[in-house]
């Protein structure tokens, strides 16, 4: 109990934590802004950049799905040829005394006309992702810019006060008027 009071005791002996000024430390000041602003575009601006980046994943995913449908009809294809592909080995059984040869023929011109076309829905599918994903890099490019172009413009309206502003507004009066007597 002893301990407890002691220290209830110590704490009236602590110096006073002194009066409030301007801090003049320039790294301290500028790491204090700097955190301030860091803090306020992450604030603002991860919502935007979420919607964004929501949106474009969802164009993203519905540009799959549409791909994985193709693909799904390329399959469809490709059974329906493997069935076709069937019925010709069973026509071959039939007619092998007759021709063979030219069974073999259709049946690998099949066969590669086949992959062709999966080989072209597989490139068309990439190319697609591919492009979707460079216009999304761009979109998030050109929002980053805008917001990080309002944020500097709001930033110089909020240092622009009425007597500056005043002051620029004679400046640019005098300076008109100085080009009006030199035009007549």
């Amino acid at each position: 109990m002893k301990n407890v009071t002691d220290s209830f005791l110590s704490l009236g002996q602590w110096p006073s934590a002194g009066s409030f000024g301007f801090n003049t430390d320039i790294f301290a000041t500028n790491l204090i802004n700097l955190s301030v602003v860091l803090g306020v575009l992450i604030f603002f601006g991860k919502g935007v950049l979420s919607d964004l980046l929501d949106n474009r994943k969802q164009r993203i995913l519905n540009t799959i799905k549409n791909s994985e449908e193709l693909r799904e009809g390329a399959i469809e294809q490709l059974e329906k040829a493997r069935t076709r592909l069937r019925n010709v080995e069973i026509e071959a059984d039939q007619f092998r005394v007759n021709g063979y040869s030219e069974i073999e023929r259709e049946k690998l011109n099949l066969i590669d006309s086949t992959y062709k076309t999966l080989e072209q829905l597989e490139n068309y599918k990439n190319e697609t992702i591919n492009f979707e994903q460079q216009k999304a890099s761009n979109q998030v490019r050109q929002r980053v810019f805008q917001q990080a172009l309002q944020g500097a413009l709001g930033t110089l309206n909020s240092c622009l006060n009425s007597e500056l502003h005043l002051r620029t507004i004679s400046a640019n009066i005098g300076i008109l008027g100085a080009m009006k007597q030199i035009t007549d």
